[in-house]
């Protein structure tokens, strides 16, 4: 929670009620860590197949831990049994999505005051 706080709430001007919810609870997490234990990176996958939360704190960006998080969380999904994932994209992050197989969907939204793109991506289930 701390580091999407940092990430949404401080760095973002998200709303720290929007932030929190009670889904986290019911919800499977990715976080990668540094050697240290120091969290760098959290993102989650709710119940109903939508992954959200993503986020990696900004001295990690752009090494790769934003993509390692986002395909933990599509192979659960598809381990769960989900036929495809959604998630709702800030427009900043299209690209990064679109690179990992997602594809837009919808008309841009407002969300928590930032534009939002809802995007899909089709799985193959892998549970056993």
């Amino acid at each position: 929670m701390p580091l999407r706080e940092q990430v949404f709430v401080m760095e973002q001007g998200v709303p720290a009620e929007l932030e929190r919810d009670a889904r986290d609870p019911h919800c499977r997490h990715a976080v990668a860590t540094t050697a240290a234990g120091e969290v760098v990176g959290t993102g989650r996958l709710l119940p109903d197949g939508h992954i959200g939360r993503m986020a990696v704190a900004a001295p990690w960006r752009n090494r790769g831990i934003g993509g390692l998080m986002l395909e933990a969380l599509v192979t659960e999904a598809a381990r769960l049994g989900f036929r495809e994932v959604v998630l709702n994209a800030q427009i900043d992050a299209v690209d990064f999505y679109l690179r990992h197989g997602f594809e837009q969907q919808g008309e841009i939204f407002i969300e928590a005051g930032i534009r939002h793109q809802t995007m899909r991506r089709a799985l193959a289930p892998t549970r056993a």
